[in-house]
């Protein structure tokens, strides 16, 4: 994705989507995808993740987050960026957004464009 995206705007979008989401990282044996509940700080985005997905991120900090569509929504939300594991032994991760898009899901109603910035209104869903 290539979609340049700014914390304040994504920090819309998530109170729209809600904290929970996927984050998707990579180990050894390929993808892992974790349920997290995310918030907002200052620069990063913030969650808690286990023990598996904290290497992940120390080994491969590229990581996206997903939030499925809404219920009759037509988009879901997906944001790339770097993550790093926080000092302390409470297991918080925190990501700096690099990119993000609103991506038309494959069976939505109607027409729409494929992908748009986290920034612009999504049509309405039908």
């Amino acid at each position: 994705m290539s979609v340049a995206v700014d914390l304040a705007g994504l920090t819309e979008r998530i109170a729209e989507f809600g904290p929970a989401a996927f984050l998707v990282t990579v180990g050894d044996d390929g993808p892992h995808v974790v349920s997290v509940r995310v918030a907002t700080g200052e620069t990063a985005l913030l969650m808690t993740a286990g023990r598996s997905t904290r290497a992940n991120v120390a080994a491969r900090p590229a990581v996206t987050l997903l939030w499925p569509a809404l219920p009759g929504g037509a988009y879901s939300l997906l944001v790339d960026g770097t993550a790093r594991v926080l000092p302390g032994d409470d297991g918080t991760v925190a990501l700096e957004p690099a990119s993000g898009v609103l991506h038309r899901v494959a069976d939505a109603a109607g027409s729409g464009p494929t992908c748009l910035p986290v920034t612009e209104p999504a049509p309405p869903a039908g």
